[in-house]
């Protein structure tokens, strides 16, 4: 996931439910009924595609923390085959 593009990330997950840019970071949020799971991109040069530098995963009913793997296969599996 470290690492990832946000057209790598968007070929595993579909389309962010949340896309917010802020200088040149950027984060996408992703949810299902699992987990919400953030993904926070920096450019790695000046000029570059962001790519996955973090990621956090929490509970969508009350926000606690969850296993980030967990979550990240909970999502996978429920946007079907890889597009």
């Amino acid at each position: 996931m470290i690492g990832a593009t946000p057209g790598e990330l968007a070929r595993q997950f579909g389309a962010p439910r949340l896309d917010v840019w802020e200088g040149d970071a950027r984060k996408l949020q992703y949810s299902g009924a699992a987990c919400v799971l953030d993904i926070y991109l920096y450019p790695q040069a000046s000029g570059r595609e962001p790519q996955a530098a973090y990621v956090d995963a929490r509970r969508a009913s009350d926000g606690q923390d969850v296993d980030r793997a967990a979550c990240i296969a909970a999502l996978r599996r429920s946007t079907g085959p890889a597009r």
